[in-house]
């Protein structure tokens, strides 16, 4: 049987980066945000390529919670998941028999990210609440706090933070996971032609980034509404 590993983050986070690090493995399968097209349908809401998400993949949520409770055929299978997209009358008793871990990136950082591909961002677009909330769901249903990562660590010292993420969750690490080929990947999802531009230009982690951006206005109170939250996480953080 796989294991499972599922991996929740808001957007802009280094999501697809560190499913790519993990895709490059070679012993690891990827699914790429399998509830998107049910959290569409669900919401109503107006997403770039919302037509081409909703054809994608099944909009019924009990399907997509059987798929990803499957056997993929892999011997770890990587679910890179939106905290948003897990809405909460969404089927949670398949996620008890996964590994799962939080990734987290500073709140301006995120804002200010998302901003370029999506004009006015709400926060409940951006998963910072969400995310402190379904790490204590998952600590519930599972028995186990999630290990945090922060993607600043990530950035700082993608080996350092690699290794101790596998440590955390009994995986071997390999030097594998610090780079991938450029261009778009077969487990791509199909809204990949708007948001992964530049995950598409890369072949490893991108170096640290500087001082978080200056906001103003409706960003810089988005931004500071999640900062309660994110700093309680970092304090969790590997």
């Amino acid at each position: 049987m796989s294991r499972r590993l599922c991996v929740w983050s808001g957007p802009r986070n280094l999501s697809t980066a560190l499913m790519y690090a993990f895709a490059a493995r070679g012993d690891c399968a990827a699914m790429d945000e399998p509830f998107y097209a049910a959290y569409l349908a669900a919401t109503g809401l107006d997403h770039p390529m919302r037509e081409a998400v909703l054809a994608s993949q099944s909009t019924d949520p009990e399907a997509v919670a059987r798929l990803c409770a499957a056997d993929a055929g892999a011997p770890l299978i990587y679910q890179k998941h939106m905290v948003l997209h897990l809405l909460p009358h969404f089927p949670r008793d398949w996620m008890r028999e996964c590994a799962h871990v939080l990734l987290i990136r500073h709140p301006a950082r995120v804002v200010a990210s998302y901003a370029r591909k999506r004009e006015a961002p709400t926060a409940a677009d951006l998963g910072f609440l969400q995310g402190e909330r379904l790490w204590e769901e998952i600590a519930g249903l599972t028995g186990s706090p999630p290990p945090v990562l922060s993607a600043e660590s990530v950035r700082a010292d993608p080996r350092a933070a690699l290794s101790r993420l596998c440590a955390a969750l009994d995986l071997p690490f390999t030097d594998r996971m610090l780079s991938w080929p450029a261009g778009p990947k077969p487990f791509d999802g199909a809204w990949a032609p708007h948001w992964y531009g530049a995950v598409h230009r890369s072949t490893g982690f991108e170096p640290p980034e500087g001082e978080p951006p200056a906001l103003e206005g409706e960003y810089a109170r988005l931004a500071a509404e999640g900062m309660a939250a994110y700093e309680r996480l970092l304090a969790r953080a590997l």
